[in-house]
């Protein structure tokens, strides 16, 4: 296969990618490059190995299948545990979406010089556009080719600008003298990388955007090459940024990231003054690409567990992506009238969705060791391996946030 037609074939994983790649993502992997230091790009490194199981396994099964997932566990299981897995999911994407929204809010509130603070405005702002993307969601006839060209667009200019700016980083002379142990360590921060590094739930959709693709069992070599050079790039961007925000932000004495006005001092090296607005304009970008998809995934999986269809052109997918919307702006909004920082609200929004992976985990790893896939149907152990090692990570994680969550409710 020639590069040309090797890329083009490149699609639904990337769209995962990006969609995971977000603007919550981000901000998380700063405040965890300047609260940790380099030893968490361990457990990024980690993350993305188990994503990339997990997203190869859901390809596999999407290939595999005659029927999509939710159909298949409705058949095994009966429908409630298809209603349950597509319910969790839904629920996991409207806190994702949660954090878009507080993210378009972080992206302009550093532009403005304190004009953004009223609450109104800032309801107002997100509610119409909100409303904007719901109409370009019922008036798009094919979804999935605009998306797609779209995603790729987005994980090349961030490649190139975060990639840029970590090299010219890493030769600028810091201005500080780093302080050992880097500050505080709140492992919200940490957690909310994994879950949004190690995205069940992003995973979970790539049985249906093989699906979408086009591709069939033949393509099964295809969706692994999808599935570890789409994420691998989605771990070496976010690797990037936590590399970059090391060097800039740890060790420094009193660094508090609670604003966009905070991180965008790592582009300072690059980008000078226009550092704020740099780093505003890509978390706009960010969030305005991952506002549909992110939600599409979650209705298209809802609207699938309950019967209804899960095409992204489909009316079940449509109306219940528009239900993510709206639930995902209604949390965001309460979220923001608690008047806390905007970077805390995105890293809490993204920690709280690892709560939900250990079911979406587990369901993809029973559809993948069923008796009857045999043959060139039969899921390669290495996949299964890595599917299994990445459920066990998930109700670790999962664990862990719960127990956090309990302590700050109780306290």
């Amino acid at each position: 296969m020639k590069p040309r037609e090797w890329l083009r074939s490149i699609g639904p994983a990337i769209i995962v990618a990006a969609v995971v790649l977000g603007p919550g993502s981000i901000l998380t992997s700063s405040k965890v490059g300047a609260s940790f230091g380099y030893p968490a790009l361990a457990v990024l490194a980690l993350s993305v190995v188990l994503m990339i199981g997990m997203v190869a396994l859901a390809g596999r099964l999407g290939l595999a299948y005659e029927r999509s997932l939710c159909d298949e566990l409705a058949a095994r299981l009966g429908r409630w545990a298809a209603v349950a897995v597509g319910g969790i999911l839904f629920l996991v994407v409207a806190l994702f979406q949660s954090s878009n929204n507080i993210a378009v809010v972080a992206g302009l509130e550093p532009l403005f010089d304190g004009a953004f603070d009223s609450f109104p405005l800032r309801a107002a702002v997100l509610v119409g556009m909100n409303l904007f993307v719901i109409v370009c969601l019922y008036a798009m006839r094919h979804l999935y080719g605009a998306v797609e060209r779209l995603m790729k667009v987005l994980i090349m200019v961030l490649v190139v600008a975060f990639v840029v700016n970590f090299l010219v980083a890493l030769f600028t002379p810091r201005d500080f003298v780093p302080v050992a142990g880097g500050g505080p360590r709140d492992l919200v921060p940490l957690l909310g990388m994994i879950g949004t590094t190690f995205s069940v739930a992003g995973a979970f959709y790539q049985a249906y955007l093989v699906r979408e693709k086009g591709w069939r069992l033949r393509d099964a070599g295809r969706n692994m090459a999808d599935s570890a050079v789409s994420i691998t790039v989605l771990g070496v961007v976010t690797a990037v940024i936590l590399a970059t925000s090391v060097l800039a932000f740890h060790g420094r004495p009193g660094v508090d990231l609670a604003s966009v006005g905070d991180v965008a001092n790592q582009l300072v090296p690059l980008f000078g003054s226009t550092a704020r607005v740099v780093l505003c304009i890509g978390i706009l970008a960010g969030a305005c690409s991952s506002f549909l998809v992110n939600a599409m995934i979650g209705g298209a999986i809802f609207s699938d567990s309950l019967g209804l269809g899960s095409r992204m052109d489909g009316k079940g997918p449509r109306h219940f992506t528009a239900l993510a919307l709206l639930i995902g702006l209604a949390v965001g909004l309460a979220r923001l009238a608690e008047a806390q920082g905007t970077v805390q609200l995105i890293t809490l929004a993204q920690a709280l969705t690892v709560l939900g992976l250990p079911a979406l985990a587990l369901a993809l790893v029973y559809l993948g060791t069923r008796p009857e896939l045999t043959g060139n149907r039969k899921v390669p152990r290495w996949i299964l391996v890595l599917a299994m090692a990445g459920l066990a990570v998930a109700c670790l994680v999962a664990v862990r946030m719960a127990g956090i969550v309990w302590e700050k409710l109780a306290g």
